[in-house]
């Protein structure tokens, strides 16, 4: 590891390195029955593990999670395509799309709980339904954003519908599309929570459920501590995914942007002295 990387995980880890220290310190000769100390909450993260209670919630929960994950970002980017596609559907569906955007989708999960019972299946569609839209935004921005010559380029050329979606339309939008995940992710973890709250045999929602019911507040904070821990792993993930994913993105686009700058600057110098490019 050479000396950037160093100084880039420094820069990272400094803040959440002080806080996690105030906290020991802050709470650490703590008699309040709501705020324990920070070592009886870790005390009691660990001994929910050993049970192996902890573990079979978070299974569950992480169960949910990717399945409902997995279909809004299925149903997101193939929408989103032939959204962002189409003039005609774009402009017919932006007032439904407009509706949905300033909605609550935490508001649905009651709904959804009475309707289709206290399983699996509800939390898996709520967090489908949540995580889709922001998929469904960005995709259908990314792919109406595509630069106009490369469009007439794909014409040009006659590609054939198949290739100018594996190899134009999603590659041209996911950088928008990874966005949108990040924003699902974050939406699928809330959604996640309050369904189990509001009716599940077991998750990590019903964990914090049953703790808070129980004034097991140590067990309450490790169990809120843990899914905050989840959200944050699975987003390091997700930004690893996508810095292997986008990597053209990141490190090409803009000295191709420059040499095509640079190219101009060049065409218009020669031909104002008169010379051929």
């Amino acid at each position: 590891m050479n000396l950037a990387s160093l100084r880039s995980w420094a820069l990272q880890l400094w803040l959440p390195v002080v806080i996690v220290v105030a906290i020991f310190v802050g709470t650490a000769g703590s008699t309040s029955f709501y705020f324990p100390p920070f070592t009886e909450v870790l005390k009691a993260l660990v001994d929910a593990f050993a049970t192996g209670g902890l573990l079979a919630d978070v299974a569950f929960s992480m169960t949910s999670v990717a399945i409902g994950l997995a279909i809004a970002i299925v149903a997101g980017v193939g929408l989103g395509v032939l959204i962002g596609e189409r003039e005609s559907l774009r402009v017919a569906s932006q007032p439904f799309l407009d509706f949905m955007r300033a909605m609550p989708k935490v508001a649905l999960v009651p709904i959804f709980i009475l309707t289709f019972g206290i399983g699996s299946e509800p939390k898996v569609a709520i967090i489908a339904l949540g995580g889709l839209w922001p998929i469904l935004w960005n995709t259908i921005a990314g792919v109406h954003g595509i630069a106009p010559s490369v469009r007439e380029s794909v014409r040009a050329y006659r590609i054939p519908a198949w290739l100018r979606l594996w190899k134009v339309l999603i590659p041209g939008a996911l950088p928008q599309i990874f966005a949108g995940i990040r924003i699902a992710l974050a939406i699928a973890l809330l959604l996640m929570i309050v369904g189990e709250i509001y009716g599940s045999p077991q998750g990590l929602g019903n964990f914090v459920l049953r703790a808070g019911n129980s004034f097991l507040i140590a067990q309450t904070w490790a169990g809120t501590l843990l899914v905050g821990l989840i959200g944050y792993a699975m987003t390091l993930l997700l930004m690893l995914v996508e810095h292997y994913a986008l990597g053209w993105y990141r490190q090409r686009a803009p000295r191709e942007r420059v040499e095509a700058k640079a190219s101009s600057y060049t065409l218009a110098i020669r031909t104002v002295r008169g010379r051929k490019p």
